[in-house]
């Protein structure tokens, strides 16, 4: 079974994206990059925000997130990056490589399709 731990931006998870329902929505849909689950066994263990700008704790924040879920035995075997920090952050370069350094899991960019076209049409 995939377990799933998603990292989004903190300021975007704090104040824009009310409880990060469009990466839910998508995994439970199985749309956007979580199409690879179709058909397979996987389940979100954990959302977790990069810690603020420019997130010099993002290795920190995973080290929580290890020790909070120890107890329950429960541990990510896949980290998607949310298009919050994928898409729009100017420290995503420095993000990625922390996480691709430390995590020993698979890293993925990308959640939900959710993003408008255009603004105002």
């Amino acid at each position: 079974m995939e377990k799933i731990l998603i990292v989004g931006c903190k300021n975007t998870m704090d104040d824009v994206c009310i409880g990060c329902s469009r990466c839910l929505v998508a995994f439970n849909r199985r749309q956007g990059v979580f199409e690879i689950y179709e058909g397979v066994e996987a389940e979100i263990v954990g959302m977790v925000g990069c810690g603020g700008c420019p997130a010099p704790a993002i290795v920190t924040r995973l080290m929580q997130v290890k020790l909070w879920n120890d107890p329950m035995k429960e541990k990510p075997t896949v980290i998607h990056i949310a298009p919050c920090i994928a898409e729009q952050c100017p420290y995503k370069d420095d993000i990625m490589k922390k996480i691709k350094a430390k995590a020993g899991v698979r890293v993925i960019e990308g959640t939900h399709p959710y993003v408008p076209a255009d603004i105002f049409a």
